[in-house]
């Protein structure tokens, strides 16, 4: 979402979302992990950008792919701000997707680096943070895609359940870390060169991003903000 309050105040709330994600207790997440008994059948479907929108990938993961596939990466494509100069800015990267929509590493319905697959690749369709449901209501959720793909009702032991419950929670706390050290950053690189979010800037150029035009984004990745010059083409739109 496009910065709709102070950085101070989306700090604190994803610092408070933080807490609340390491405070979730475990026996209840493998509980539940345990009762959906969830088990993938290889359809693939999670690997689409019809199903997934994109993959967003942790710094580490980040890291990862450049080394063996650095055109594999693009500014993820969720623009969280716009200053006054038109540039976007965005909390890291995400996979390229094929024309067709599907992952660039799927190849016959199967992972092409299943053994050194990213972070939420490993966990999906697992996860343990706070959305709003169809009413507007907030609370917990805790499976993605249910009854959409994959089997169900398969039993797994205590010891996995426990495994991927501790997995799961690793990734949404360095979800949320990713996301607070943007905005801290951003904080201060707004602070120090006098920028400023302009909504109406942010729309314009959405709109025209949608339409073609080619946008500057900036990328936060350890610290630093990668420029980027992208059209919706790169994201298949």
């Amino acid at each position: 979402m496009p910065v709709t309050f102070t950085f101070d105040e989306q700090i604190a709330a994803l610092e408070a979302e933080r807490e609340r994600l390491l405070r979730f207790p475990e026996d209840e997440f493998t509980a539940i992990i345990r009762e959906v008994g969830f088990s993938c059948d290889c359809c693939g479907r999670c690997c689409t950008r019809e199903f997934n929108d994109h993959v967003f990938l942790l710094e580490e993961d980040t890291d990862s792919v450049r080394s063996f596939a650095p055109d594999a990466v693009v500014p993820a494509p969720a623009f969280d701000a716009c200053d006054q100069e038109k540039r976007f800015y965005v909390s890291g990267y995400a996979l390229r997707t094929k024309p067709d929509g599907s992952c660039i590493f799927l190849e016959d319905r199967r992972c092409g680096i299943y053994d050194r697959r990213f972070a939420i690749c490993r966990v999906y369709p697992y996860m343990l943070h706070r959305e709003a449901d169809e009413t507007g209501a907030v609370d917990w959720r805790q499976i993605g895609g249910l009854n959409e793909h994959g089997c169900y009702n398969n039993p797994i032991d205590d010891a996995e359940c426990a495994r991927i419950a501790r997995e799961t929670r690793a990734y949404e706390a360095a979800f949320l870390d990713q996301a607070i050290r943007f905005r801290r950053a951003l904080r201060d690189l707004f602070d120090r060169d006098g920028l400023r979010y302009v909504r109406r800037t942010y729309d314009l150029m959405m709109r025209d991003f949608r339409k073609g035009a080619e946008v500057e984004v900036r990328v936060f990745h350890h610290g630093r903000f990668e420029p980027h010059r992208v059209t919706c083409g790169v994201y298949g739109q």
